[in-house]
């Protein structure tokens, strides 16, 4: 792939995210027309249905005309579109679940249509790399869309709406950017049609892969709880949630960019659980903010660093620990099961932190990082042990 055509898919890519990112913003959003916590979680209970959609529907569509390129390039239209729709929203109401759908929708669908282009463009060797380019510049527009949107607020005196709006502007850009990757890099030949994916599922069921799958909706538990309610659990601290979303951006930059080439040259199960484990400590800091508010940029460049640079190791795992025939089955589940952790965890985290406080919400996502974690050691226990069956 020219570098161009890929610097295209990357800034793309960074902006799309940052309407993602736009949700984190969902909690102040509520509590401003009188909602609370539960309503986010509610809220993004609608998400996570439009990603059911969205998943789906690039399975069904990227063997026809469209493609996975342009697919990609009107999911980040219909972020946009979501994101407009939260800026409209002046009281709490099922009418809330519309723009929520739509954002469910336009992410599901790019999350696994953006990879999918890169996929079918590179070969097995290069496609780590790409892989965590593209990883880069996601986490960089999720991370720093609130980051850069809480600095408009509080220093530049911009209204949320006004912020909404303007990131729902972004997305507009973004799908303009990808219609011309789609245009500029043409696949030479149609993809090979492949199985619906849900009849491949058994098949992915029985192999290593399942391992990073299961890990990576965990993996998101532990990221949309420490996010989505980020501002409610420094609330009573010194601690300021806009820090953590800065750090956590500018960190997932520079360690995937310093790193890009060790993490991918290491052995990949090695590298998840030091990841992971970096993960877990970042989750620890978080409970001793309300005693040093120094925890609470630790916890950001732990997460950052663990979290951050674990996503496209464990991805690039579950791809290539499938057979070729079922590749897009694999994606498929592994976006599937992300989309789980990262929309349905916040349904229940933002009960548990509404009826049992910010202590037990903490021990739940601690909880899913350790089980994380766990399922690292055991997959790697079984790749050993599949070895000598090879010889």
């Amino acid at each position: 792939m020219r570098p161009f055509n890929g610097f295209l898919v990357l800034v793309g890519t960074l902006l799309t995210a940052a309407g993602y990112g736009g949700t984190f913003l969902l909690s102040m959003r509520f509590r401003s027309i009188g909602g609370t916590d539960v309503d986010t979680g509610l809220t993004l209970v609608a998400a996570m249905v439009g990603t059911f959609v969205g998943v789906p529907l690039v399975g069904w569509l990227s063997h026809h005309r469209i493609g996975a390129a342009r697919m990609a390039a009107l999911a980040a239209l219909c972020v946009g579109m979501g994101v407009a729709g939260f800026a409209l929203i002046e009281r709490v109401g099922l009418l809330d679940a519309i723009p929520a759908f739509l954002v469910g929708l336009g992410w599901g669908a790019f999350y696994l249509a953006a990879p999918m282009s890169l996929a079918e463009r590179t070969n097995d060797a290069d496609r780590g790399y790409w892989f965590l380019r593209f990883g880069t510049f996601q986490m960089a527009g999720i991370g720093g869309c609130p980051a850069l949107a809480g600095v408009a607020i509080h220093s530049l005196h911009w209204s949320l709406s006004s912020v909404l709006y303007t990131v729902s502007g972004l997305c507009v850009v973004a799908s303009v950017i990808l219609e011309m990757f789609a245009r500029l890099s043409p696949l030479l030949s149609a993809p090979p049609v492949q199985e619906q994916w849900w009849r491949g599922i058994g098949a992915i069921v029985r192999t290593r892969a399942m391992y990073p799958i299961i890990m990576v909706a965990l993996g998101a538990c532990v990221f949309s709880g420490l996010m989505t309610f980020q501002m409610s659990l420094v609330q009573g601290t010194h601690a300021q949630a806009t820090t953590f979303f800065s750090l956590y951006a500018i960190t997932v930059v520079t360690v995937r960019w310093a790193f890009a080439r060790l993490v991918i040259n290491l052995r990949r199960e090695t590298a998840t659980k030091v990841l992971l484990v970096m993960m877990v400590l970042g989750i620890a800091a978080m409970f001793a903010v309300p005693y040093h508010v120094s925890a609470h940029p630790a916890a950001a460049v732990l997460l950052a660093t663990g979290y951050g640079l674990a996503y496209p190791v464990i991805q690039t795992q579950a791809v290539n620990d499938s057979a070729a025939a079922h590749r897009r089955v694999a994606l498929t589940g592994f976006v599937a099961a992300y989309f789980i952790g990262v929309f349905g965890f916040p349904s229940v985290g933002g009960w548990v932190l509404v009826h049992a406080g910010k202590g037990a919400l903490l021990s739940l996502i601690a909880l899913c990082g350790l089980t994380a974690l766990m399922l690292a050691f055991l997959a790697d226990r079984g790749r050993v042990e599949a070895l000598p069956a090879k010889a």
